[in-house]
């Protein structure tokens, strides 16, 4: 899976709406760079906002519900995640949303809403449980083995490294493509 760019809007302390765009030269370039800033300047809301618009919920936070959104920035009354991304089956699009009633900071939480959609537009899955079900299989990657894999925030790479060998061959081989070589060398022996 290769991330194209995330937009977001009103999640943790970045209220109003963000944009990342990963194709960028200046991301594309190098190939590899580092969010950095001080405690609290929204490091990690940018990836919660790749988890939210990908699966629907994030590591920290685990689900979001119609009773309890942790994730909504203060005195707002609506937010969203999306993402593009592709795999070596097209592009993608998908979208998360919550609001409150009347889209007012005091209104009641509505439920939250999760679609993923081709590059064409149309819609292929919605709701959070199909959407994240369709992920895993043009990813290979569920929730968990994304936040493992891709992630790594906060703590999670002392957890990726006391993961057993089998278990971060798996994940390296992913990220990295070399799955290929290991079913090569089986053939072979």
């Amino acid at each position: 899976m290769r991330i194209l760019g995330i937009r977001f809007k009103n999640l943790n302390s970045l209220t109003g709406e963000w944009q990342v765009d990963f194709t960028h030269p200046d991301y594309a370039s190098d190939g590899i760079f580092a969010i950095t800033g001080p405690t609290g300047s929204g490091k990690t809301t940018i990836l919660d906002a790749v988890c939210l618009g990908l699966y629907g919920r994030t590591p920290r936070l685990d689900k979001v519900t119609k009773g309890s959104n942790e994730i909504m920035s203060r005195q707002t009354g609506e937010c969203f995640a999306e993402v593009d991304f592709e795999t070596q089956q097209g592009r993608y699009r998908c979208h998360w949303s919550q609001h409150r009633a009347r889209r007012r900071h005091d209104g009641e939480l509505q439920p939250a809403r999760h679609e993923i959609a081709a590059a064409s537009g149309a819609v292929l899955e919605s709701g959070i449980t199909p959407v994240g079900e369709f992920i895993a299989k043009v990813t290979g990657m569920d929730f968990e083995r994304f936040t493992r894999s891709m992630l790594l925030a906060q703590g999670g790479f002392a957890v990726f490294l006391q993961a057993g060998s089998e278990d971060r061959s798996q994940i390296l081989e992913q990220i990295t493509g070399t799955e290929i070589y290991i079913r090569i060398s089986m053939k072979v022996h």
